[in-house]
């Protein structure tokens, strides 16, 4: 039997899971990764699953682009977008997530956002 030693300890590297590797300026960032441009498959594939879609309510959006949601059923989302959403949410706001291809929708505004 080999001897197998205990893996170390490791630092979360939330960022970089997320799909924030390399990106400095949101301006400049043509990204089609969770949390960056949404793209028009993804936002085609959100809109055939209807049974997907949660609704939520912002309950905070920091200057970084991480936004907590609550969620109709009692849950609380967080999620991460590049651009930090334009400024376009704000604490109280109604929202869709799509729980399976990352579309954010706000009033007629959408964004590609990434679980955080």
């Amino acid at each position: 039997m080999s001897h197998r030693e205990p893996h170390a300890v490791t630092t979360p590297r939330t960022g970089e899971v997320m799909g924030m590797r390399g990106c400095e300026h949101a301006a400049e960032c043509s990204s089609d990764r969770p949390g960056h441009g949404l793209n028009a498959v993804q936002e085609r594939l959100a809109a055939v699953t209807a049974s997907k879609w949660i609704d939520a309510f912002v309950t905070s959006v920091d200057a970084s682009g991480f936004a907590w949601l609550a969620t109709l059923d009692g849950g609380i989302r967080r999620v991460w977008q590049h651009e930090a959403f334009g400024g376009a949410l704000a604490a109280g706001d109604p929202v869709a997530l799509h729980g399976v291809y990352g579309v954010l929708v706000a009033g007629a505004q959408r964004f590609s956002v990434a679980d955080a």
